[in-house]
């Protein structure tokens, strides 16, 4: 039992094996996306939540003015679990990500669990900034409504989740009905995810290129309002564990890699990748470079034009320019950037849950109808169904708060997992071809997995009891049903 739990996908299957044509038979999926809609992609998702959600509840909760060292710190241990993601992706270039990678290297068991995780990073991923993307919305009405001299808020009963947690574990009654909004949007771009990549990595393009404007125009006319007086004490006196003190960097720290959740994203569109061997580490290293500087920028001048105590908002970015009446305009600009800056992110990770969805069931730990792909539109319709339902159920009833650690929790795992693997496979698998070679592979990898679950550990001590209910609810599904529909074991004849 313990063999076949640990048994593992041989590498030459995990190859790309069409072109993305369907010359009768089965549909396939398209391969069409280039290095240049890779780096979009990354972008897309990468660039949403952190700048215009997550930063203020970070800085005003855990590191003050130093957010932009809790930022460093992310980026960092993304950098070296990017730098992971893009040998494996090279040389495994199918849709899937860490789950493919833990498959091929770890056993089934590590990548159904790994998987699970991938589930949670993803789907609640989208609740997450969904329910953000709701508070930009009604921002946005209210500014229509003032421009008109009338009122287009919706009220709070439907603009606001009716359940809330206390104490980070008791659900409790808010008295709203739904977050109307929050559904409406995942409803929406689950529709667009179904009709079909193409059409979605253009919306998408067009949607990057707004919110790196709003972004740019943020950064220029903000900087002459930069108080230094902000920015005293850097980093403030700790008042408590996680709060504020070196310790709040590393806090903030767990809650900003929530910002950087994109970029592994890009991994799990292999399967439509034109060339993925080359173009994947493009995208995932091209991505998350350009984004890292720019939230380096964004936290510095955000913490500097407001107090970081007042920036615990839904709209943060927003809230810092009320300060300042000669920014007014720019309030406006950067609330409908935000709205489709925070669309992107959700856009970009219904595409990755449909395609984790997808690879799990091929490898039949998931109910084989989940990897059917749409004869028209050349998607897995299923999956994509599947979790756009999931995850506008979840957004029109939780709260942003608790849902953002989770998926950085996730997210952690995920990268630990593919840091070890890609050491296991060069010494496993040597003979294999790497487009691309992590450089120093024992300190890149080794270090890259002991800071991601050191960041773990920082938010596991506080949210464990979700996470091990998370985890349980994966074990009993994998042992009901996938460990005994696996294909990698009928095709052993293990069964």
């Amino acid at each position: 039992m313990l063999k076949r739990l640990f048994a593992t996908h041989a590498i030459a299957s995990s190859s790309p094996h069409d072109s993305g044509r369907s010359d009768g038979g089965d549909p396939t999926l398209k391969r069409v996306l280039t290095a240049r809609h890779l780096i979009t992609l990354g972008i897309g998702a990468v660039i949403g939540a952190g700048i215009f959600v997550i930063t203020g509840q970070a800085a005003a909760e855990h590191a003050g003015p130093a957010l932009v060292l809790s930022f460093v710190v992310a980026g960092i241990a993304c950098a070296l679990a990017a730098l992971c993601y893009a040998e494996f992706s090279a040389m495994i270039p199918v849709s899937g990500g860490a789950y493919a990678y833990a498959y091929a290297t770890l056993g089934e068991i590590v990548a159904w669990f790994i998987g699970w995780n991938l589930v949670l990073e993803y789907l609640f991923a989208v609740a997450t900034v969904a329910a953000g993307w709701s508070g930009y919305f009604n921002e946005c009405l209210g500014i229509v409504g003032h421009w008109l001299n009338i009122s287009l808020a919706l009220p709070d009963y439907l603009s606001q989740a009716p359940l809330t947690f206390v104490n980070g574990h008791h659900i409790e009654a808010t008295g709203a009905w739904m977050n109307l909004p929050a559904i409406l949007i995942v409803t929406a771009l689950t529709a667009l995810c179904y009709a079909g990549i193409t059409q979605s990595s253009l919306v998408n393009t067009v949607i990057v290129s707004i919110k790196l404007l709003v972004i740019a125009l943020f950064l220029i006319f903000a900087f002459h309002y930069i108080n230094p007086a902000n920015w005293h004490p850097f980093i403030p006196p700790s008042q408590g564990p996680g709060q504020f003190g070196v310790g709040g960097i590393f806090r903030a720290a767990v809650l900003v890699f929530f910002s950087y959740v994109g970029f592994d994203a890009v991994s799990t569109a292999a399967g439509e990748a034109r060339n993925p061997q080359r173009d994947l580490p493009i995208g995932i290293l091209g991505s998350l470079v350009i984004c890292t500087v720019l939230y380096i920028a964004m936290s510095l001048t955000l913490t500097g034009i407001a107090p970081y105590l007042s920036l615990n908002t839904a709209q943060p970015v927003a809230t810092a320019l009320e300060a300042h009446p000669q920014l007014l305009w720019l309030r406006a600009v950067v609330s409908f950037g935000a709205l489709a800056g925070l669309s992107s992110v959700i856009l970009v990770m219904l595409l990755g849950t449909s395609r984790i969805f997808y690879s799990m069931s091929q490898d039949g730990l998931l109910p084989r109808a989940m990897s059917k792909i749409h004869r028209q539109f050349r998607t897995p319709h299923v999956s994509t169904l599947v979790g756009g339902v999931s995850a506008a159920v979840m957004a029109g009833l939780f709260p942003v708060s608790i849902l953002g650690e989770l998926v950085s929790m996730g997210t952690l795992l995920a990268f630990t997992t593919v840091c070890v693997g890609v050491l296991v496979l060069r010494y496993t698998r040597p003979d294999l071809h790497r487009s691309f070679r992590v450089p120093g592979v024992w300190l890149v990898s080794i270090a890259g997995a002991i800071i991601c679950m050191y960041l773990f550990w920082q938010s596991f001590r506080a949210n464990w009891p979700l996470m091990l209910g998370w985890t349980v609810i994966g074990l009993l599904i994998y042992a009901g049903y996938g460990y005994r529909h696996s294909m990698l074991h009928a095709k052993s004849g293990k069964h």
